[in-house]
């Protein structure tokens, strides 16, 4: 017989050994003294592949587990330390033909297996390892629900996974223990699945109100008046609503059906109805461009037609009119609109500027006039005017007026200045005329007298009646015939400034 390992035996049903890298080390496999055979287990095993020889409990002692990493490299808790494989070896009994038994909480027993070739400790020790190798797995996803952001999906196939390990297991140790845990797993599991299920929820309303405020813009952006729309950031705004809608959709929390639904047909309305206004809206604008352009050709015609034009003046007029036309006409389109102004600019430039070298020529004719003029306001404000040498003055003066017509016309700035400078000498002498004429008049000085008689009379009778009204003690009365009296003096006093005395 060739020299082998001695492999320990488990019962028929037992489940296949986990496998926990992150609480095994690589160990020594000690070379046993006397090969053995496998004994066989009360029901036989179907072959095994070879099995590392059992550990000392030496040596489990001076092993420390391997701390647990939670996924993703985030921080989190470290998976509780194993217990030592003595304190599970306290859970376990060597019957005296080898047989390894796990012992309850209540004192019952069930066979989990034999190590042929090994002493009771070692066979012990090495269904002890078992079991600490499923704790560990128990405590891995313990440190990972509680350190990490594992999923509720995952960790529920990882806790089964664990519970079909579990099952029926060969395995020495507290089997309470780890129910306990496993139970507390089950309850962290349930935990993390009605979190995960909130954070769904709340993530499904914060996805719905992102999709109302897209569908409550592109309903305003509809429901614009068209003239206060600007059509190109509008329409570029409309193309970047539905973007972002698709990216929601993408990459977004999915939304029930029926509120995805319900929003997605007033988000296809509102595009719709912007669509339509955009359409008629142009449209409208085409319409009125095109009435612009034929309202503006034919401005330019006329302008075209009037800039050979010389009567200046009611041909200025003329394009004053064309130009408030022009304004009140609209915009065609750019290019059509900036071709005709150019037209009808060009007829405009043309006729003012052939009327301005006219006026400049005219301007420098009405220079010279204007001196001459000057000249003539000189000798007409030294003319002395009063009543002695009336008419001398008067004669000097229709001689000045006669040369101020012959002499033109001076330039339009000066106009107002020179007329007013020769009408003022003109009022001099006409109010130095009227006041002769007012003092000489036999019959203005016979109404004057009249009414100088009449005012007399008025204030004698006046004075009569206060005197009367002081008498009697009337106060009132007095007073408003003393008002009265002061008033028609007043007017006597005038009346006799007027006689020509």
């Amino acid at each position: 017989m060739s020299e082998q390992t001695p492999t320990p035996t488990e019962p028929e049903e037992s489940a296949a050994e986990p496998t926990v890298a992150a609480t095994e080390d690589v160990e020594p496999q000690p070379e046993p003294d006397t090969p053995a055979e496998p004994e066989a287990a009360p029901q036989p095993a179907p072959p095994a592949p070879p099995k590392p020889a059992a550990p000392s409990p030496a040596m489990f002692a001076a092993r420390r587990p391997a701390a647990a990493r939670p996924a993703g490299g985030a921080a989190g808790a470290a998976p509780e330390p194993h217990p030592d494989p003595s304190e599970s070896m306290k859970h376990g009994r060597v019957a005296e033909d080898g047989t390894v038994y796990v012992v309850a909480a209540d004192g019952t027993e069930r066979e989990v297996g034999s190590y042929p070739g090994a002493s009771p400790e070692e066979a012990l020790a090495y269904f002890a390892r078992k079991y600490d190798e499923m704790l560990a797995s128990a405590d891995l996803l313990k440190a990972r629900l509680a350190g990490t952001d594992v999923s509720a999906h995952d960790a529920r196939q990882s806790l089964a996974h664990l519970k079909e390990q579990i099952g029926e297991a060969h395995v020495v140790g507290d089997l309470a223990a780890l129910s306990a845990v496993v139970k507390h797993l089950e309850e962290e599991v349930k935990v993390r699945s009605r979190t995960e299920q909130e954070e769904r929820l709340q993530a499904k309303a914060r996805a719905a109100q992102e999709r109302e405020k897209l569908v409550v813009e592109a309903e305003q952006l509809a429901a614009t008046e068209p003239a206060k729309v600007q059509w190109k950031q509008s329409s570029g705004r409309v193309r970047e609503l539905l973007e972002e809608w698709k990216a929601h959709q993408r990459s977004g929390p999915r939304l029930d059906k029926e509120v995805e639904n319900a929003l997605w047909q007033r988000f296809s309305h509102a595009r719709s109805d912007f669509d339509k206004m955009r359409k008629t809206w142009f449209a409208h604008l085409d319409e009125e461009h095109a009435s612009a352009k034929a309202t503006k050709e034919r401005l330019v015609r006329e302008a075209e037609a009037l800039s050979t034009s010389k009567d200046w003046g009611a041909t200025a007029g003329a394009f004053k009119r064309l130009m408030q036309d022009w304004k009140r006409a609209g915009r065609a389109s750019r290019a059509d609109d900036d071709a005709l102004w150019a037209r009808f600019k060009a007829a405009q430039d043309s006729f003012f500027d052939a009327k301005d070298e006219v006026v400049a020529a005219e301007e420098a004719e009405f220079t010279e006039n204007l001196k001459v003029k000057e000249g003539l306001l000189e000798e007409a404000e030294a003319l002395t005017v009063d009543e002695a040498h009336l008419d001398q003055t008067k004669a000097e003066l229709r001689k000045i007026q006669d040369r101020w017509d012959a002499a033109g016309k001076v330039p339009r700035a000066d106009i107002k200045r020179v007329e007013n400078r020769l009408r003022a000498v003109e009022q001099k002498v006409r109010d130095v005329e009227d006041s002769q004429w007012q003092r000489t008049d036999p019959e203005l000085n016979a109404r004057a007298q009249s009414m100088v008689d009449q005012l007399e009379r008025a204030v004698q009778g006046l004075e009569a009646d206060l005197a009367a009204a002081q008498a009697a003690g009337e106060d009132k009365k007095a007073q408003d015939l003393e008002a009265e009296l002061a008033t028609k003096k007043l007017w006597l006093s005038s009346a006799r400034g007027g006689l020509g005395r």
